[in-house]
């Protein structure tokens, strides 16, 4: 997949997986992979900036626990601010998905 796609659609997919859960860095990385089909794959050095940003800017809320054989785990969270950008990328996606659409779709075929 291009990079460049991928980097506009990074904060949506990865505040879409959190509002159904709190989750570990790793366990985003395969989530994404799993429910794209493989088509979206997300290195560490990708994944856990976005998500170090988020945190800053209030957006995922980031906490320590225990996880299976007593690792510990940094869980992220989405917060009430990040729920409202959540909404507003997806509004965006939409819209961008509408108009790139009438030039890709099936009359430019």
């Amino acid at each position: 997949m291009d990079k460049e796609l991928l980097k506009g659609s990074t904060p949506l997919v990865v505040l879409s997986l959190l509002q159904n859960k709190p989750m570990y860095g790793y366990e985003l990385m395969k989530e994404i992979e799993v429910v794209s089909g493989g088509e979206l794959a997300f290195k560490e050095g990708t994944l856990y900036p976005i998500l170090h940003h988020f945190e800053m800017l209030g957006y995922v809320t980031a906490s320590w626990s225990s996880g299976a054989g007593s690792r510990k785990r940094k869980y992220y969270a989405i917060t009430d601010e990040g729920r409202a950008h959540l909404v507003t990328k997806k509004r965006e996606w939409r819209a961008f998905r509408s108009a790139v659409e009438k030039f890709v779709g099936e009359e430019f075929a």
